[in-house]
C-alpha cells in the first residue's frame, strides 16, 4: 500500500533570506481535500506561523489518535460491544529526546468512551480492547515516542 500527501508552499515575493517568511502552505489529499498548514507558532511566532492552520505535531497527535480509535471501534464491535460516542483529547509532548534533538517524546490518548446496550466491556476488557488497539495502529508501530492510552472507565 502507499499513501500519498501533496504539500504546496509559494514565496508570493517575501523576502527569504531574513527568515521571516510565511511558513503558511498546503496539504492535499487524493481524496479532493486541502488543509491549510502551517509551522506551529509555538516554534515560529506570528506572523511566520498562521495559528489557525494544521501544524505537523497537532497533525501526529491527531494521526496517533484517530488510528487508534480505529482499531478500537472494530475490536469493540468483533468483541461485542456498541460504542455511542468515543472523544479523545490526545497530548502530544515536544522535547528532547535520548539523543539530544528535538522529537514528540509522548503522546497521551485521553479517549472517554460512551456504550449502548447492555454488553458494555468491564475495566480489563476495555483495557485489552486498548491494547489490541495499540498493537495493530500503524501510526503508534511507525513512532518511537512513547504513545500511552490514559482512559477514564466507560460511561
Amino acid at each position: 500500500m502507499q499513501f500519498e500527501a501533496k504539500l504546496e508552499w509559494q514565496r508570493n515575493g517575501q523576502v527569504f533570506l531574513d527568515q521571516r517568511y510565511s511558513r503558511a502552505h498546503t496539504w492535499s489529499f487524493d481524496g479532493g481535500l486541502t488543509v491549510p498548514a502551517s509551522s506551529s507558532p509555538l516554534s515560529v511566532p506570528p506572523p511566520m506561523s498562521e495559528a489557525a492552520n494544521l501544524d505537523p505535531e497537532e497533525a501526529l497527535v491527531a494521526a496517533t489518535s484517530s488510528c487508534h480509535m480505529l482499531f478500537f471501534l472494530s475490536i469493540a464491535a468483533q468483541r461485542g460491544h456498541t460504542v455511542d460516542s468515543y472523544v479523545d483529547r490526545a497530548v502530544g509532548v515536544l522535547g528532547k529526546n535520548a539523543d539530544g534533538k528535538m522529537a514528540m517524546t509522548r503522546i497521551a490518548l485521553r479517549p472517554e468512551i460512551s456504550f449502548a446496550g447492555t454488553a458494555w466491556p468491564g475495566a480489563e476488557e476495555l483495557a485489552a480492547i486498548h491494547h489490541a488497539a495499540h498493537d495493530k495502529c500503524y501510526i503508534a508501530n511507525s513512532l518511537k515516542a512513547e504513545v500511552v492510552v490514559e482512559a477514564p472507565p466507560p460511561r
